[in-house]
Order: C-alpha cells, then structure tokens, then sequence
C-alpha cells in the first residue's frame, strides 16, 4: 500500500472516531518502536535497579527476567488488539473510554498521566549519578550527585532539553529514540560481550545460585526473608524486573503520528517488550558472571562500575557516556508520552484549561502545550528531592522512613501507578468483549482473546498487590521498594484527588461525546 493510501486509511479511521489529523504523521515502525523501547530501556532499569535484584534474590533473580516479560507479553497482546481498534494519541485514556465508558476512561487518564509525569522525574534524576561522575573524570571537578543542588540543576536541564525536542516535532523524538535504541544495544550486549572478553569470574552454574540472601545472616542488605527464597526473597526480588518492564505502550501513545498505526503499534510494543527482554537478560548474565570471587556483597557496595572497573579507563568512561544517553532518551519518549496524554484528555475538553492545552503548534504540529505540562508538572515533583527527613516521621498509623528522599516514594508511586492504569485497561477490555465487543482492527486475537485478556489481568492485579502491600518496615519488600505504606498512600492521595476533581468538574461529560465508535 503507498503512503498516501496509507495516509488516506489513518485519517479515515481517525475521521471514523470522531478527530482530524492535527499532528504530524511522520513516524515509521521502527521510529514508533524506538519510542516504546527507549521507555522501557534495558540500560536505564538495569542500572538503577541491578543492585537491588541481586540482593534480595541473589544470582538466581535473573530468572524472573523471562517471568515477568512472558507475563507481560500477555499484556502486550491486549493492548496491541486495542492500539489496532482505537489508534489514537493518549492509549489508555482511549481503550478505557470506548470499551467502558467516559467516566472509566478519564480515571485511567489520570493515573497514568500522572504516572508518566513522575516517571519523567525519576528516570531524569537517575541520570545524575552518571553525569557527575563523568563531570569529575573529564573535567576533575568534585560534584556531589548526592547534593540537592546538584540534582536539581542535573534533572531541571534534561527536562529542559527534552522539552525543547519534543516540540520540534515527532520526527525529531523518534530520531533521539532511535539514537537509544542503538545505544540500549551497544550499552547491553557491549558490555557482556567486554567483560566476556576481560575474563569472567564465575561460571555458568553461578546464576542457579541464591548465595544465601534469603538468611538474614548472608543478606547483603540485612533484610530477613525467613529462610525462604521462593515465597520470601523471590516475591521482592521480582520487582527489579516488574519495575523495569512496561513503558511499551507508548507505542500506543503516539499513534496518531505513526504511518499505518493500526498495523504497525501492536507490532511496535511486542517487539520493544522482547527485545527489551532479551537485552536485560543479556545485561544481567554478563554482569552476574563478571561477580569477583569475592562475591556479591563486593557488588552491591560498589555497585555496576565494580565490574566494569575492570576493563581499560577509556572503554569505561565510554559505557558511562552510553548509559548517560540511554536515561536521557528514555526521559525524553516518557515526556512525549506523557505530553500526548494531556493533549487526548484535553482536546476531548477533560482537564482544566483544556483550549489552551490541546493546542497543536502549527509550525511543528506538536501539542506544545501539553509538552509544557509535560515540563513543569516533572518540575515540581522534582522539588521533592528536597524532602529527606533525617529521622523517622510518625504520621497517624504508619512511619515515613528516615533518609529516604520524597523523589524516591514518587519513583514507587510511578510504577505502581503505571500497573494500576494497565490493570483497569486489560479489565476494561474484558467488560468490552462481555458486553458484546467484538475487535475490528487489522490485529486482533480470536478465540485467545478472552483467555489471554484474563492471564494478562491475573498477572498485573498480583503484581500490583506485590507492589504496594504495606509490609513492616523491616521486611525486604519495605527496604528496598515501597517503603511500607507510603506507595499506597501516594496512590490513594493521586486517585482520591481524581475522584474529588471529577465529581465536582464531571470532566466525563464532555469526554462522552467523544466516546462513541462512529
């Protein structure tokens, strides 16, 4: 099919539910599946999160790598048949409000808007550590990237320049995913394949292994699991990789800016949630199998620059630039994101300011001020580094935890926000095909759809729960993820907050105009 009967058949379809093309549709499949990879980003999660994995479940927790990406994929399945259905910017918002209704899909909206929002935060803070370290090697200053300062001025910049690019045009952001997309495949399997060539220090059998961290007495991290590695160290360990495997949807998020979108989103996200899964797996076994023999708790000291450590200064400070442009890559395709979901919420007159906020640029065609909202709203939870109570905080039944920096409750908020969002999709889809839906895109699952519908939505409820029940403050799960109740809580706030301002500002009467196939 050319592409001007491509273009034809999208403005079509778009035309059929209700909207005309206002953005620019110049992104390719590979662009669009740039965007959704450069979101998950292998590099990014692995390297905030490595540490975390392998003390609480040892060398062993790289299996719940194929796990959580096999899981997912069932996910990935739903919300390709959906993309294919509903091709339109804001995804999630979309699905909920055609297969349920406008109400249902506005909540949606909001949780996972606000979860972009925050993602943008987290994933552009982390980039700090690397930049600063950079800074020092190169130009020998003495950055702090513990300082407040520091991580204000660091964060504040990637913000500002993802921005700037996002609203240059879509051309522009699916260029600076593809550069991520090179980089995630340099910074994964460059790195295993250097450490291979330097000589690793343990052998295959190594990765089986627990090292013991499911006894109080050999964890790294001094948290207690009970002896247990299957229903104790395993259940928190998991979520380095429930915390790393999502962000494929964004493919969705752009769709009205993808040629051929209905064809070419499903194939989008399943292709970044495989790649992005083999080249984790990829990661992680070369970095488990470069551990010294002086065993892990030399890594989770030092860290991933322990094992690389080894290899020459220049081939270092080489994955160090890579990795600093795999965080900011996939800072940028979250504000994008993000951006297109204000801008769905807001063309269907659902947020406050709506007019201004569904503004299309008309030089660029981008929604340039939602891409501000996409700005500022990261901004101001980027004031939260600033929280870092020194001691313990009692407040009513629960305890804030002493030296945890607010930004980081936020992180957690993120991801649990994110599978809340995808929980009530995958849900939504399954009252559609109760109530009659039957899909009409160019993908669509058949007969499956009914059973992977259910397993995708068992696995994201079980982990969802995983994610935020609010265990003692001395549990693993605690310690190193959700900070007992403060996840829940950050959730509650942001859904109650929602509820209040639908029910006083009834936003889904004006979506429901919008929510109907024509």
């Amino acid at each position: 099919m050319s592409s001007n009967h491509l273009e034809t058949h999208d403005g079509d379809r778009l035309a059929a539910l209700g909207y005309h093309q206002e953005l620019s549709r110049v992104l390719s499949l590979f662009d669009n599946f740039s965007v959704a990879f450069s979101y998950l980003s292998p590099m990014v999660g692995i390297y905030s999160l490595y540490v975390v994995g392998l003390g609480a479940g040892g060398p062993r927790y790289i299996w719940t790598i194929p796990i959580v990406v096999g899981l997912m994929t069932l996910v990935a399945l739903v919300f390709g048949e959906l993309s294919s259905e509903y091709p339109l910017s804001g995804a999630l918002y979309q699905y909920g409000k055609y297969n349920v209704g406008p109400r249902y899909g506005w909540f949606v909206g909001w949780i996972y808007g606000f979860a972009l929002l925050a993602t943008v935060a987290s994933v552009d803070s982390g980039i700090v550590t690397y930049v600063a370290d950079l800074m020092n090697i190169w130009f020998k200053t003495d950055l702090n990237p513990a300082n407040h300062v520091t991580i204000f001025v660091i964060t504040g910049s990637v913000i500002l320049l993802s921005a700037m690019l996002n609203s240059v045009g879509a051309k522009i952001m699916g260029r600076v995913a593809r550069l991520g997309v090179y980089v995630e495949t340099i910074g994964t399997f460059g790195v295993f394949i250097a450490l291979a060539i330097h000589g690793f220090h343990q052998g295959f059998g190594f990765v089986f292994t627990t090292q013991g961290v499911q006894n109080v007495a050999h964890n790294p991290f001094g948290v207690n699991f009970g002896g247990n590695w299957w229903t104790g160290a395993a259940l928190v360990a998991v979520l380095a990789n429930v915390y790393i495997f999502f962000g494929f949807e964004s493919a969705g998020d752009i769709s009205e800016e993808t040629v051929d979108a209905a064809r070419q989103v499903p194939k989008a996200m399943r292709n970044a949630l495989l790649y992005g899964g083999i080249a984790s797996f990829v990661l992680v076994l070369g970095l488990l199998l470069a551990t010294p023999k002086s065993g892990i708790g030399t890594v989770i000291a030092g860290g991933i620059p322990v094992l690389l450590a080894a290899l020459p200064s220049w081939l270092q400070d080489f994955f160090l630039v890579m990795v600093i442009i795999a965080f900011f890559s996939c800072g940028t395709a979250v504000q994008g994101a993000g951006a297109r979901v204000a801008f769905a919420l807001a063309r269907d007159g659902a947020l406050p300011a709506s007019n201004a906020l569904k503004k299309v640029s008309p030089r660029h065609k981008t929604p340039v001020n939602a891409i501000a909202v996409g700005t500022i709203i990261p901004f101001l939870f980027l004031l939260l580094v600033l929280v870092n109570p020194s001691k313990p905080i009692h407040i009513l039944w629960f305890t804030y935890p002493a030296k945890i920096n607010a930004l980081y409750a936020l992180v957690s908020f993120a991801t649990s926000g994110i599978y809340l969002s995808f929980f009530l999709t995958v849900l939504g889809a399954l009252i559609a095909r109760r109530r009659g839906w039957k899909p009409s895109g160019s993908f669509t699952l058949g007969k499956w759809g009914l059973p992977v519908s259910i397993g995708g939505a068992g696995y994201l409820l079980l982990m969802l729960i995983n994610i935020v029940w609010p265990s003692s403050l001395s549990s693993g799960r605690a310690v190193l993820f959700n900070y007992g109740w403060v996840t829940l809580l950050v959730m509650l706030i942001i859904v109650v907050i929602g509820a209040l301002y639908e029910g006083v500002a009834r936003p889904d009467k004006k979506v429901a105009p919008h929510s109907v196939d024509k």
